[in-house]
């Protein structure tokens, strides 16, 4: 399944139909096992956000504006953690993370997003 689709719009396009048809067929399925397409769903996901990711790279999609100030920040902060506080350009930020995969259990996250949030200016 992975490197399935190319690097193109149409293949992304393609990659979350194909995503989109999995998720209808496990919400119709009753077999009685819940996780029946659980291991090609996450793969569908995986596929999805790295095309994405790259088609973003290549120029093609563009970066949304906090995408560019997590980047920006990545690149002054490269050591930060999660919840350390840094000022950047007269504000404050905070580095945070969220579960982005969890393992089939879900009680191990196999890969984390990360972001940094803004904190409101002071009066």
């Amino acid at each position: 399944m992975l490197n399935e689709f190319p690097e193109t719009l149409e293949g992304l396009e393609r990659a979350k139909e194909h995503l989109e048809r999995l998720e209808e067929r496990d919400g119709l399925d009753t077999s009685g096992n819940p996780e029946k397409y659980h291991t090609r769903i996450n793969a569908a996901r995986m596929e999805v956000r790295r095309l994405t990711e790259s088609l973003k790279a290549q120029g093609l999609i563009p970066y949304s504006d906090q995408e560019l100030l997590n980047r920006k920040l990545d690149k002054a902060f490269p050591k930060a953690r999660s919840k350390d506080i840094v000022d950047f350009d007269g504000a404050q930020y905070q580095k945070r993370f969220s579960p982005a995969t969890k393992s089939r259990s879900g009680k191990t996250v196999t890969s984390w997003n990360q972001w940094w949030q803004r904190f409101p200016d002071e009066k």
